[in-house]
């Protein structure tokens, strides 16, 4: 069997620029699972943060870099690699350095042992990691709607307050 040749856009079989694609999905662990790489849902995950955070749609995403939604969404969730281009594109896009696809990886990606990987945006994503949570993106996008900056910094200070007081006991 001879290997597939990806072309400069990263499809296809032809000349391009000859990266060889290997056989089977390169699930980052030293297995050929067809699961993808946690590093690619940590990528994916950091896309559709900062793409929700900045109110865009997945479509008008794709249109900006001349792809569909669906394809966006296979980014999102990790089931498609990002190449070296893309990632360009993204973070021009996205007004973010390059490195921001890549921040708070988590060690367990890092050291590359047996991590379990987020399911993107879940309103059950727990505590462990509040920025996974839709209701957190959908906080921050109102608080940056209010419109009078001393408004919003006392509803910053309320914020703040309320989560460093004990809790209330039940009423009987």
């Amino acid at each position: 069997m001879q290997p597939k040749v990806l072309k400069a856009d990263g499809t296809g079989n032809g000349p391009g620029n000859g990266i060889v694609a290997k056989s089977g999905r390169r699930g980052g662990r030293g297995d050929d699972s067809d699961a993808p790489s946690p590093i690619d849902v940590h990528v994916g995950t950091r896309v559709r943060l900062r793409r929700t955070l900045l109110g865009m749609s997945q479509e008008k995403l794709g249109q900006a870099i001349g792809l569909t939604f669906q394809q966006v969404q296979k980014y999102e969730r990790g089931a498609n690699r990002i190449g070296a281009s893309r990632l360009y594109d993204l973070s021009r896009v996205l007004d973010v350095p390059i490195s921001f696809f890549f921040d708070d990886l988590p060690a367990e990606v890092e050291s590359n042992d047996g991590f379990s990987p987020s399911q993107g945006f879940r309103d059950d994503a727990g505590d462990s990691n509040p920025m996974a949570k839709r209701e957190t993106l959908e906080l921050v996008r109102a608080y940056y709607r209010i419109p009078d900056a001393q408004l919003r910094r006392r509803l910053f200070d309320l914020a703040k307050a309320l989560a460093t007081t004990p809790a209330m006991r039940p009423l009987k």
